[in-house]
């Protein structure tokens, strides 16, 4: 527990407690086994007797300070209460228990290996990886146990975000167009590429997904994106967060095979097409598919929720 400004009870409307006055976040590390075909290990600590639910296994977490996110939150509590070096960790997703006066953010995010983890604080008895199909034998926090299988199915996906940035800078140059704008289309496409990594980072709140997608509900998905361009955008580089691919277009804003092939693809299940209507029908490898103009709805209700 910090020793900040969200340190406090709340009682649920069922009379329990629970702590954290802003409600409280957790960091459910994953690791995969590479080649044996197993669902991989994750990080979970053993709750000291004198704690709250004590002698119970759970994930490293506590209290929210305001003002803090569910990631900075998780990732400050890991922290404190682990020691060991965390590394650079992908985020998947925010998985979240409402209670209406309360809630309980558990952030999962993928290591690239087994690192080793020991108790950081006085707050856990253990720090272990404990094997995917070995959680539920373990004596478990309640509140985390009845969230287990949601978390077991989301840690096992992931949300892929293909942009086809010719159709989206079509779809923005007409706007502008009404506006009387200039237009640029080689900065153009360096501010979406950018737009993008802001959302890869901040993630996509899930009520935007569409239901066909064959994820695990959450309340956030933190998306690895392609940026699928054509010669018209320059020389536009990759950035953290966003894979940009040069199709063998002409430039000209046209549709062509270079450009279909990138969009049209063997797609992941969770993958996302963000692309213009008239081009849905061939994007038979998508799980789904969004116009452009999805892309500010997505990035406003985004910054909207935490």
């Amino acid at each position: 527990m910090s020793a900040g400004d969200g340190d406090g009870w709340v009682r649920l409307p069922d009379g329990s407690r629970r702590w954290g006055r802003y409600g409280a976040s957790g960091l459910l590390l994953h690791a995969e086994d590479t080649g044996n075909g197993s669902g991989g290990h994750v990080l979970l600590q053993l709750r000291a007797m004198w704690g709250h639910m004590g002698g119970t296994w759970g994930m490293p977490g506590g209290a929210l300070d305001s003002g803090e996110s569910s990631v900075q939150a998780a990732l400050r509590e890991f922290g404190e209460e682990v020691a060991g070096d965390l590394g650079e960790v992908a985020l998947n997703g925010v998985h979240r228990q409402d209670h209406e006066v309360w809630r309980y953010d558990t952030v999962l995010a993928h290591a690239a290996h087994r690192a080793d983890f020991a108790p950081g604080n006085a707050e856990s008895t253990a720090i272990r990886w404990v094997a995917i199909d070995e959680v539920e034998r373990l004596r478990l926090l309640g509140p985390f146990r009845d969230i287990w299988p949601q978390l077991r199915a989301a840690l096992a996906q992931r949300l892929e975000l293909v942009v086809d940035g010719p159709a989206v800078l079509r779809h923005r140059k007409g706007e502008e167009a009404e506006t009387g704008s200039g237009y640029d289309g080689g900065e153009a496409a360096r501010r979406l590429r950018d737009e993008l990594a802001d959302l890869a980072t901040a993630g996509i709140d899930g009520a935007v997904l569409p239901a066909a997608l064959p994820l695990t509900p959450l309340h956030r998905w933190f998306p690895r994106v392609r940026l699928v361009v054509d010669a018209a955008a320059g020389s536009l580089p990759s950035v953290p967060g966003v894979a940009v691919v040069l199709s063998a277009g002409r430039g000209d804003g046209a549709d062509d095979g270079g450009r279909r092939r990138s969009l049209n693809g063997a797609h992941a299940a969770g993958t996302l097409v963000v692309t213009a209507p008239s081009e849905v029908g061939g994007h038979r490898g998508a799980v789904a598919v969004v116009p452009p103009e999805w892309l500010a709805g997505a990035a406003g209700a985004t910054r909207a929720v935490r």
